[in-house]
């Protein structure tokens, strides 16, 4: 099982990709409380030049008190990551953590029932994008 499950987008800008995968998250009950832009930030603290990058910090409020309550510490794992980056030939490649895999080595039964509703939703919206 691969750790993450990705697209490639053609056709349409990075800026444009962001909203529309933000839309598809609000569709599946996601929020997106955290964003870092890589570009900016390796720019800022390292001074180097690096493709468009942005990580969007997505979040299911229910899902994700559903696990704290019955793992305590499954916040370590939290909020699911969805990258998004653009590569030198102009297409915007999206890949999501696979949460099946991120959370294998949590044994609770309740948070393995999060984890396969999560990734069901996330490959929802990775699917929409095509």
């Amino acid at each position: 099982m691969n750790y993450f499950i990705d697209t490639l987008i053609k056709g349409k800008s990075f800026e444009e990709v962001i909203e529309i995968v933000k839309s598809e998250l609000g569709k599946e009950g996601f929020g997106v409380p955290a964003e870092v832009d890589m570009q900016d930030t390796f720019k800022k603290k390292l001074n180097v030049s690096f493709r468009k990058y942005r990580i969007l910090g997505a979040c299911n409020p229910e899902f994700a008190y559903k696990a704290v309550q019955a793992e305590k510490n499954i916040g370590v794992l939290l909020p699911c990551s969805i990258v998004v980056q653009e590569h030198e030939n102009g297409d915007v490649e999206v890949a999501a953590v696979h949460p099946l895999t991120s959370m294998s080595e949590v044994h609770n039964n309740v948070v393995q029932e999060v984890a396969t509703e999560i990734t069901h939703r996330l490959e929802n919206v990775i699917e929409s994008l095509n």
